[in-house]
């Protein structure tokens, strides 16, 4: 499945989160259009969530899209989130090397305890049913 973006891929991100089972993987990557890492590190994320189309990847600018964030700051970038159905399974700033998100992917499963965050309900918004 494509690297997809809140705004012009809105229609196929809603069918990617509706579509399927509640217990869907979703990786966003946290971003800023000026941030030189970030754009960088676009394209090997790109390439990895089309190496992975049961899994739903989305690339948030925060400037376009605060209300994704809450009452979280984001202080480095990349920074990642990595959901399993409605469990956050990790949330943090990650070095912008693809191999670093292709282990803590591998490492993660599905009952792998969650993180506590300020976010709000990242996959209801992009639904549009939060």
């Amino acid at each position: 499945m494509p690297l997809l973006v809140p705004g012009p891929d809105t229609s196929a991100l809603r069918t990617a989160l509706l579509s399927g089972s509640d217990d869907r993987w979703f990786i966003a990557c946290f971003c800023a259009a000026w941030c030189d890492t970030c754009t960088q590190y676009r394209p090997k994320l790109a390439a990895l969530a089309d190496s992975q189309p049961d899994r739903v990847y989305a690339w948030i600018d925060i400037e376009d899209h605060p209300d994704l964030l809450g009452d979280e700051d984001v202080e480095n970038f990349p920074t990642l989130l990595v959901q399993h159905g409605s469990r956050i399974l990790f949330y943090g700033p990650m070095l912008p090397h693809i191999g670093h998100l292709e282990r803590l992917l591998a490492s993660l499963a599905p009952d792998s305890a969650e993180v506590a965050t300020q976010l709000p309900d990242v996959t209801g918004l992009l639904r549009g049913t939060a």
